[in-house]
């Protein structure tokens, strides 16, 4: 924890609360446990979501499971916290990436434009996180999402998500799924 402390402090990456410390070496050790190799473009991805994560986040990832099968429509199921309450949604699609993110709409019925979606490597190899930006339009208003995780389909519904942030309006919030507490 100490070695991570100081890494963070090479970067220029400065921690104020102890808190934050904690949760951004417990995301370091689940992506540890992942990968053989950390970079500082790992560390960097994973410190900017802990930022992103702290601007208040109204749709935050969960989890995410998914199937695909050659000559089957892929299949989706996404759980994500909608303010207070957790909400969970199933969805086929083109692919699982569009299966992910139509059960995501199946919940927040955004009524967004996708305008872009774009997968990018953090660093090189077949363990690399995968860093996933998704440009949504809405009112005239464009926003940019941004999700890291070694599992593209997951960063994609972060990414999602995170644009999604974005967009929010409180009074605009309509939900089709059940939802608990």
């Amino acid at each position: 924890r100490n070695a991570f402390k100081q890494r963070l402090q090479e970067l220029g990456i400065a921690i104020e609360a102890e808190a934050d410390l904690n949760e951004a070496f417990i995301r370091f050790k689940a992506l540890a446990d992942q990968k053989s190799e950390i970079f500082d473009e790992d560390i960097i991805a994973i410190m900017s979501d802990s930022a992103a994560a702290e601007e208040g986040e109204f749709y935050k990832f969960i989890s995410l499971s998914q199937h695909s099968e050659t000559g089957e429509r892929p299949k989706s199921k996404v759980t994500f916290r909608v303010g207070d309450k957790e909400a969970s949604s199933e969805a086929e699609g083109n692919g699982p990436v569009d299966a992910s993110l139509n059960a995501i709409e199946e919940i927040v019925k955004s009524g967004a434009e996708q305008l872009l979606y774009s997968v990018n490597a953090i660093t090189s190899g077949t363990q690399s996180q995968g860093e996933v930006t998704v440009r949504l339009s809405k009112g005239g208003r464009i926003v940019n999402g941004v999700g890291t995780d070694p599992d593209i389909i997951a960063a994609s519904a972060k990414a999602y998500l995170s644009a999604l942030n974005k967009l929010h309006d409180p009074s605009q919030v309509k939900l089709n799924a059940q939802m608990t507490p």
